[in-house]
């Protein structure tokens, strides 16, 4: 199964705020790497990841497609397990093929992609952006399933030139038949699938709206999450009863539901993701800089903290910005450190001793909305932030609290 799309970034936090940074306001250090498994390359420069759960699925296919080669190369005794494992590793290698076929569709469009993951059920493209237009949606999603069938194809051509009833061509066809079905299932017109995706594109393309296009793909996707759940013990169980030579069995029928009920259930968590994160996007705009910061008074690093804050209070400011002689902005003072101080010892403490200095990511365009904010705030964690007009004029300080709680408002607002 594939899910191929947002990494859900954006998320509440990420302007910068660190809920494990240290007392002070020191900077959290970033992770190098995204994480999230065990790293196997960087094809087009893109961290590929396994996560730990592909294992457990590597060793469970081993097993079924171990017994069903006892059935039809029984000669092979124990050596089947070593062949349905290099199965099971083609099988993913195919999965990372269809990834990458979104990978390089996102960086054509300069579209950011965070990683690459084989997880339980397939893989998924973390790709960081939305894209543009309807027309490109429907193409990046359209190229995994593609490049599926183009696979199922060429391993079809490939059975033509070995003996059927042998390793290569029981791998063969196995692997024609796993990349045609990882092809139609991904094709099913729901959220988080690639087929979602594309009935996205269209309904966006209709409308103009792609909130609409998210709507009405999620709840297709739940829809197809139920119809999983119900549908699929129904079919096998069918099928297995109109086999002459198969016995329905309490082990399968558990199996078989509970398989169904994992798929339905990733199905419906993605189609709500989704929902959820096209909700945020269309909030995004809310978040304006110039509206969401905090007038500021200029101090020099000597002032005592008392005077700063008599000084802040008469003007109706919040926040506190320490200047040179020339009246050059050096640093913000921290709003922590300032609760931090008793009141009885602020006259003695001069606000040198509670700013942070200033760095080039931490003075942020006043103009700055939306998804450009975040990724400023993002790109160098700090708890306040100098807010400049184009001139290089102090505008005020920007408290990535702030930020945080008018995010959690306009999260909070019903969907229009």
């Amino acid at each position: 199964m594939d899910k191929s799309g947002d990494s859900g970034r954006p998320q509440p936090g990420a302007g910068g705020t660190d809920p494990g940074a240290a007392p002070g306001g020191e900077q959290p250090r970033r992770p190098a790497e995204p994480g999230g498994g065990l790293l196997m390359g960087r094809p087009f420069g893109v961290p590929v990841y396994v996560a730990p759960s592909w294992f457990v699925v590597a060793a469970l296919i081993t097993w079924v497609f171990g017994g069903q080669l006892d059935r039809v190369l029984p000669e092979l005794g124990g050596v089947r397990y070593l062949v349905a494992l290099f199965f099971a590793i083609a099988f993913y290698a195919s999965v990372l093929v269809h990834e990458l076929a979104h990978t390089v569709a996102a960086l054509h469009y300069k579209l950011p992609v965070r990683r690459i993951q084989l997880q339980f059920f397939g893989g998924v493209s973390e790709i960081e952006k939305e894209t543009e237009t309807p027309g490109r949606e429907f193409i990046l999603a359209f190229v995994g399933p593609l490049l599926s069938l183009v696979l199922g194809g060429v391993f079809y051509g490939a059975m033509q030139f070995v003996e059927p009833g042998t390793v290569p061509g029981v791998l063969l066809a196995g692997l024609m038949i796993s990349n045609l079905i990882v092809a139609a299932f991904n094709l099913l017109p729901g959220l988080p699938l690639d087929g979602g995706r594309m009935l996205r594109a269209v309904v966006w393309k209709i409308t103009g709206k792609p909130m609409s296009g998210t709507v009405a793909a999620a709840w297709v996707g739940r829809g197809l999450a139920v119809t999983v759940l119900i549908g699929l013990p129904l079919l096998t169980h069918t099928g297995a009863v109109g086999s002459a030579n198969q016995e329905i069995g309490g082990v399968e029928t558990v199996m078989d539901a509970l398989l169904a009920a994992i798929l339905a259930g990733i199905i419906w968590t993605g189609a709500g993701n989704s929902l959820r994160m096209a909700r945020l996007r269309e909030h995004l705009p809310d978040l304006r800089a110039r509206t969401l910061t905090r007038r500021a008074v200029p101090v020099e690093s000597a002032t005592p903290l008392s005077e700063a804050l008599r000084r802040a209070n008469e003007a109706g400011a919040r926040a506190l910005v320490v200047v040179d002689g020339q009246g050059n902005p050096k640093g913000v003072v921290r709003e922590a450190a300032i609760v931090g101080v008793p009141e009885h010892r602020r006259p003695w403490v001069a606000v040198s001793g509670l700013a942070q200095d200033l760095t080039e990511g931490m003075k942020v365009p006043a103009e700055l909305a939306g998804e450009a904010l975040l990724d400023r705030l993002k790109a160098a964690p700090a708890t306040e932030y100098l807010v400049v007009e184009e001139t290089g004029q102090i505008y005020g300080v920007l408290s990535t609290a702030d930020v945080e709680r008018a995010f959690v408002k306009a999260m909070a607002r019903p969907e229009s």
